[in-house]
């Protein structure tokens, strides 16, 4: 569970940008809100609004990522790999500042803290923390003097040995099974969700294939998106692919000898005699209901590309929505009203904002321009966030609603759209008679 995300000098956001998920005051929707403690209460989804080109998308770029750095430097960062961060660069002093990413969240009962900064160049500081019985304490942190460990001491310091300038301590140690390290890796690793284009949707139903529960899901999302949709029908013809096997002749040449200096990267990489790839093909189906010539009712199935975007779309995010209600993980999404009709923006979040759905503390962060939801209809006050731009500098802000004050009798969304909080498009719209 994510209590607060923190980033600093990272594209358009030159100064810290704060995401908390702890809710703040009583307020509306109270029995959506996810237990921390027992004063303290987290948010099950938070709603990022900005105009265009003000910097939102950005905050789920910095998420993102820092996720996948974290996950994947030990393998990805290399001798003289340079590091994937992109500083603020409408100055003439932040490109040579490092970039901050700060994450405090929680798996099962232990709450974690970890964040490094880090140049193009090499890692600056690098730090985690944890409270398995409560008290905080730290794990390692490193500087520019070095390391410091409390615990493990000696096996911590020699891997403290092998990571290079460019790579992090807590990638390397845990493909060296340092314990406390993967106990906090779990959530960068399984807990945390980044949406997917609908193009996407043939692989994610070969990866389900044996799946059926989340087949039945995607068959829900899908008849929720379009009324006139029955049923769908998945097909799969997938055939396994060894380090020994031939690959299919329909397949043309430039990608066969791709497919083969990867699995032969494969297996001098992974330590394992046998490399397997599957290849498939998948028919997707949807059935409706439609007329015969003499009148009758009758069932007809129409390819998965000649239905809409819409429903597409809403299919290609229901595996990773119906992944983290099931883990009680993080969706992060960007524009997830794109293609959609605010009905089904407002189905996606009901299934995070209501116990009935969200059993096991699951959350959805995403950018959005659906002024529908600033009716506080499916919301509350601190599950909204603003993104503006200083068209001085160029700089982008983050900021909660909750900072303005603002009472329970406020049209949230009015205000909004007339600029009360900033993060709307400075525009002359001419007067229509």
């Amino acid at each position: 569970m994510l209590i607060e995300f923190r980033f600093k000098n990272y594209r358009s956001f030159r100064e810290e940008a704060v995401l908390s998920m702890e809710a703040t005051g009583l307020g509306s929707f109270k029995n959506s809100l996810i237990p921390l403690s027992s004063t303290k209460r987290i948010i099950p989804a938070a709603a990022i609004y900005g105009k265009n080109g003000g910097g939102k998308s950005n905050v789920i770029r910095a998420f993102w990522l820092a996720v996948q750095f974290i996950r994947n430097a030990q393998r990805t960062q290399h001798d003289g790999s340079q590091i994937p961060v992109m500083p603020f660069m409408l100055d003439d002093f932040s490109a040579a500042q490092p970039t901050e990413f700060h994450f405090i969240y929680t798996v099962g009962s232990i709450k974690y803290w970890y964040g490094f900064t880090a140049t193009r160049e090499k890692i600056v500081s690098e730090y985690l923390y944890h409270a398995p019985k409560a008290q905080k304490a730290l794990v390692f942190t490193r500087d520019s003097k070095g390391f410091i460990f409390t615990s493990d001491v000696s096996r911590r310091k020699l891997i403290s040995e092998t990571v290079a300038e460019n790579q992090l301590f807590f990638s390397v140690a845990c493909t060296l099974n340092d314990a406390d390290c993967i106990g906090a890796m779990k959530w960068f690793r399984e807990c945390v969700y980044f949406s997917r284009n609908y193009s996407d949707i043939p692989r994610q139903l070969l990866e389900y294939a044996n799946d059926k529960n989340m087949l039945k899901a995607i068959t829900d999302y899908a008849k929720a998106a379009d009324l006139g949709i029955q049923d769908m029908s998945f097909e799969f013809d997938s055939k396994e692919l060894d380090s020994s096997s031939s690959i299919p002749d329909s397949v043309p040449e430039n990608l066969k000898k791709a497919l083969n200096q990867f699995m032969q990267a494969l297996s001098e990489t992974q330590n394992v005699s046998d490399i397997h790839l599957n290849m498939g093909q998948v028919s997707a189906k949807a059935t409706h209901l439609g007329k015969t010539k003499a009148g009758q009712t009758e069932l007809f199935s129409l390819d998965l590309s000649d239905e809409s975007d819409g429903t597409r779309m809403l299919m290609s995010i229901a595996p990773a929505i119906e992944s983290v209600l099931k883990t009680g993980g993080i969706l992060l999404v960007d524009e997830l009203e794109r293609e959609l009709h605010p009905i089904l923006v407002n189905y996606i979040l009901a299934k995070f904002q209501s116990k009935n759905t969200n059993k096991n503390g699951a959350q959805i962060v995403f950018t959005t321009h659906d002024t529908e939801l600033l009716n506080l209809e499916f919301l509350r006050k601190d599950q909204l966030y603003f993104v503006d731009k200083d068209n001085a500098t160029g700089a982008s802000e983050l900021y909660g609603i909750k900072e303005f004050g603002t009472r329970t009798t406020d049209n949230i969304r009015k205000g909004y759209l007339v600029g009360k909080y900033g993060a709307t498009p400075d525009l002359d719209i001419e007067e229509v008679s």
